[in-house]
């Protein structure tokens, strides 16, 4: 999706082609009609995080292959469903979001400033 923008209005920047991440598995956190999930938030998982979510039944460590998920560790960028961040977030364990790849649509269910408190570099030391 070209077209798509993200949080500040500009293009939709990649996320993460290693791990291959997003609802289409193209690197980008996009969505559409078909993404029940929302998967709209770039984020860099950390432990806590990981933690966060398994206990509230969303086991993002343990790989699937079937659905090509390899499970996360710590320091892996992900496109996340927007309200499980939010969840982690209202807990105190947001994991660190980055603004130019998360998807514009994600500001339909957090603040943009709740996102900009979490936000690190697209490319650290770039």
């Amino acid at each position: 999706m070209p077209s798509a923008k993200n949080v500040l209005g500009g293009p939709l920047k990649t996320c993460s082609t290693d791990p291959l991440t997003g609802f289409y598995r193209n690197g980008c956190c996009d969505t559409g009609p078909d993404d029940e999930g929302l998967h709209t938030i770039c984020c860099q998982v950390t432990a806590a995080f990981l933690a966060h979510q398994r206990d509230i039944g969303n086991d993002l460590s343990t790989p699937f292959p079937a659905y090509g998920f390899p499970g996360l560790k710590p320091g892996d960028r992900w496109c996340v469903c927007i309200t499980r961040w939010k969840q982690s977030l209202e807990a105190g364990v947001a994991c660190p979001v980055i603004l130019e790849a998360t998807h514009i649509h994600a500001l339909e269910f957090v603040d943009l400033e709740d996102l900009q408190r979490h936000a690190v570099a697209l490319n650290p030391g770039a």
